[in-house]
């Protein structure tokens, strides 16, 4: 057997535990050097994904190094650099994590079919996914369209064990050179935001590992329920962590059903929302265009706003739109890099019908400021929100954030904690967030809080006119 070293390229999978690739490279028997390529890809990623990607490269890297391993950081275009590291270490195989979304297919395409080419064992692993896309069809062989048949098909597939993360990584006989990574200077867009935001981040694997245990413990019981109510922790939190592979959607679903077997009520509603992330990649898989163009072709017609720079947009933006639900989760957003998905729903059905603005407005505003960005989760969930999207009622769904507020924090103690103008003891998260925001937008917690830019029953009844008008 060749004692060439393996090269485990690392990209959203920032673990060792149930890591396929990682596990292959390991039982080869030979030597294996974990790379880090900082691309293109990595490059255009908004201000907080970056950051709180460079945040999790760090914790690998040290915990690679607790077990005799080390992460081996690069800059430049992944197939060049890949080749740069296989002349430089003698490397016979690349081992990597699929991901699916367009670009990174079309990368690792590429860089599979050129090592191939050059001799080397180039191979593509699962992971990120439960169900590989490709794998899931409707009897008459197409792809799910509709999320509810989509579960009903996978509920009761086998999921593969998670794996368990490797005792030991057998080092090569002399490591490349790495870059450091602080030189990546992956935070510079965030600014001061960085500091904020820092101390609500849940960083790594085995933070990641709490998070789950956490909640199964305590929270699953009552998710049904408690996942609507943005003021209590009701919900798992893991969005941060699947995003960048801290922990894998295999660990969280055997924990889910776990849960399940021991009558936890709300652990079928977990494993549905699980379902729910890989719905959203098996639709960007199959249509691609959802990340970019309306998924309902039909849409492309209808009137929104693409202005960005309007007031009403940039009201929105700063989290004064004057409706305090709409503004109370932005503030969230900047104070904590997350978003409770109630707000989430909130936020983007106001902007995309109350201010009729497009929805990939809010779309590449929530790709610059979102730590848990997601690009399939985050393109159907707008999608979802505007009626463009994969969903059989667009017309209705026109949230009232007014009544909506009042069903799910009726004591307004999520309002509490977010909005700070006219309260004579603004809470500290409130003022965070004047710490957080950009020093351009000139905002002070001692400024009146703003009128609403339009009012929930006027831009509800605004919005309806606007579908009927198209024949929607």
């Amino acid at each position: 057997m060749s004692t060439s070293p393996v090269l485990v390229w690392f990209r959203r999978d920032l673990r060792l535990s149930d890591h396929p690739a990682l596990d292959a490279a390991v039982k080869s028997g030979n030597p294996v050097i974990p790379v880090f390529i900082h691309d293109d890809q990595v490059e255009t990623l908004g201000a907080a994904p970056r950051w709180r990607l460079g945040l999790g490269i760090g914790h690998l890297s040290e915990t690679l190094e607790g077990l005799n391993s080390r992460l081996i950081l690069r800059r430049g275009p992944a197939l060049e650099t890949l080749r740069t590291l296989i002349l430089e270490t003698g490397a016979g195989a690349v081992f990597w994590s699929r991901l699916y979304d367009p670009a990174a297919v079309e990368r690792d395409t590429e860089v599979k079919a050129a090592l191939k080419q050059d001799g080397i064992d180039a191979r593509s692993f699962g992971g990120h996914l439960m169900f590989e896309p490709w794998t899931v069809e409707t009897k008459t062989g197409g792809f799910y369209k509709v999320y509810t048949p989509f579960w009903n098909m996978v509920k009761n597939r086998d999921v593969d064990a998670p794996l368990s993360a490797p005792s030991r990584i057998d080092a090569p006989a002399a490591w490349p050179g790495s870059d450091t990574l602080s030189d990546w200077n992956m935070g510079a867009a965030m600014d001061r935001g960085a500091a904020v935001v820092a101390p609500y981040v849940r960083l790594g694997e085995a933070a990641a590992q709490t998070r789950l245990n956490t909640f199964i413990d305590k929270i699953v019981a009552g998710y049904d329920t408690t996942r609507d109510q943005p003021a209590i922790d009701g919900t798992s939190g893991l969005s941060e962590n699947l995003a960048l592979g801290e922990i894998s959607p295999h660990q969280c679903w055997y924990a889910g059903l776990r849960a399940r077997e021991e009558e936890k009520p709300g652990a079928e509603t977990f494993l549905k929302e699980l379902v729910w992330r890989e719905f959203a990649y098996h639709l960007m898989h199959h249509t691609p265009r959802i990340l970019t163009g309306n998924w309902k072709e039909d849409w492309d017609s209808f009137p929104w706003n693409r202005d960005e720079t309007t007031q009403a947009v940039r009201r929105w933006q700063q989290g004064r739109t004057g409706i305090q639900f709409v503004d109370a989760a932005m503030r969230e957003m900047y104070v904590t890099g997350r978003m409770h998905n109630r707000g989430r729903m909130i936020v983007a059905s106001y902007l995309t019908k109350h201010l009729l603005s497009d929805w990939k407005i809010g779309l590449k505003w929530f790709e610059d400021c979102l730590i848990d960005w997601d690009p399939a989760s985050n393109a159907m969930g707008w999608q979802w929100s505007a009626g463009s999207g994969p969903d059989a009622t667009p017309y209705f769904r026109v949230f009232n954030p007014v009544t909506q507020l009042d069903k799910f924090d009726k004591n307004r103690q999520y309002v509490k904690r977010w909005v700070a103008e006219e309260r004579r003891a603004p809470t500290q998260t409130a003022l965070s967030y004047f710490d957080a925001i950009p020093r351009a937008w000139g905002l002070s917690a001692d400024q009146d809080y703003p009128a609403p830019v339009v009012a929930a029953d006027e831009g509800r009844k605004r919005a309806l006119e606007a579908y009927e008008n198209r024949g929607f």
